[in-house]
């Protein structure tokens, strides 16, 4: 019979250890979670609005993140807050940045969605606009009233938001966005309040001035894209949407205009979903896009102005004409602290005003 020999007994349960070890490390790797380099390169999905906006982010941000850090970046055109609490809330978070405008963000941020900005990734320092604790504003944007220019060729279609409001003298189909911020603004204008007294908003006037533009709606927008195109199908007459929106729509050959008169001002935003998967990955997105390189890149394609010091002297003199007047005493700038301490019950009274 053959000797028991321990030196060959240590060496079999090392084998058995390595092979315990390599199924263990393949099983983690799988799984993301034990092998930095594999977690580095996870993609990630960025909300969006769509049309000349998601081009202009995927080639000012999307594209060249990836091609620099080997993340690949998903944009997904749904920026729905609810659904984005839905996902948060759940613990199945897919959405791993939120773009979206003040109020949202705003009302986000005090329902505990998002993740708290990690100073250690990205500078808030070059912002011009501070950031708050679990949020960063991008750019601001201007919104106003559009219109055919080939249908009034002479000048006849309203140019602030009384005269979007007045049906009598500006007869006609209008489209308007299907949520109360903008609306309960341009709402109050339109019945004489001044704009440097517009916060906090008079919700109940608001409310009563909204009465009187509901019978010429023809549609509630919900997507960002089709406050332009319902416009040059020739669905609606007036619709409020946003120069950015406007300029390239004109650049592609569509007969589109937009009054500059009065604008509402509003800034865009970047948040972190709390829970998801790739938030170290989404924190890197969130400083690329911070970089003024990138921000005059990005206002180079659309009519923003950038919130990074440094981006505006790097954008194209052309670029620059473009940009929203945000002197004008006829401008409004959205206040976003406002909003996120009201934007869901309000936008829960403006969903039930729309059915009745």
């Amino acid at each position: 019979m053959k000797k028991h020999d321990p030196q060959s007994q240590g060496r079999g349960v090392s084998r058995r250890s390595l092979l315990k070890a390599g199924v263990a490390m393949a099983g983690m790797a799988t799984l993301g979670t034990a092998l930095p380099l594999r977690a580095q390169s996870r993609g990630i999905s960025v909300t969006c609005w769509g049309g000349a906006y998601e081009t202009a982010v995927r080639q000012a941000f999307a594209e060249p993140f990836a091609k620099e850090t080997g993340i690949a970046v998903t944009l997904v055109n749904n920026a729905d807050l609810t659904r984005m609490k839905v996902q948060v809330d759940s613990g199945n978070v897919s959405w791993d940045v939120f773009d979206s405008i003040g109020p949202q963000i705003m009302a986000g941020a005090r329902q505990g969605l998002w993740a708290p900005i990690d100073a250690g990734i990205v500078d808030t320092g070059k912002l011009l606009q501070p950031a708050g604790k679990d949020h960063v504003g991008t750019y601001s944007y201007a919104g106003g009233i559009a219109y055919d220019p080939r249908k009034f060729p002479d000048g006849k279609h309203p140019t602030t938001f009384a005269e979007l409001w007045d049906l009598k003298r500006f007869p006609g189909r209008r489209g308007l966005r299907s949520r109360a911020s903008e609306n309960l603004e341009m709402a109050l204008l339109a019945d004489g309040v001044p704009p440097a007294q517009l916060y906090p908003l008079d919700v109940e006037r608001a409310f009563k001035s909204m009465d009187r533009i509901k019978p010429a709606v023809r549609k509630w927008i919900e997507t960002t894209p089709e406050t332009v195109t319902l416009l040059t199908s020739n669905e609606i007459d007036f619709s409020y949407t946003y120069l950015s929106r406007v300029l390239p729509a004109q650049r592609a050959g569509s007969s589109v205009a937009m009054s500059m008169r009065q604008t509402l001002n509003s800034l865009e935003y970047l948040a972190v979903p709390k829970g998801g998967k790739n938030i170290q990955n989404a924190m890197r997105y969130v400083a690329f896009c911070l970089r003024p390189d990138r921000q005059a890149a990005f206002c180079e394609q659309v009519e923003f102005s950038p919130n990074v010091a440094g981006a505006v002297e790097l954008a194209s003199a052309d670029a620059r004409r473009r940009m929203p007047d945000m002197k004008s005493p006829d401008a409004i700038i959205i206040n976003d602290a406002w909003w996120g301490e009201h934007y869901d019950k309000l936008q829960r009274r403006f969903t039930e005003w729309l059915l009745v």
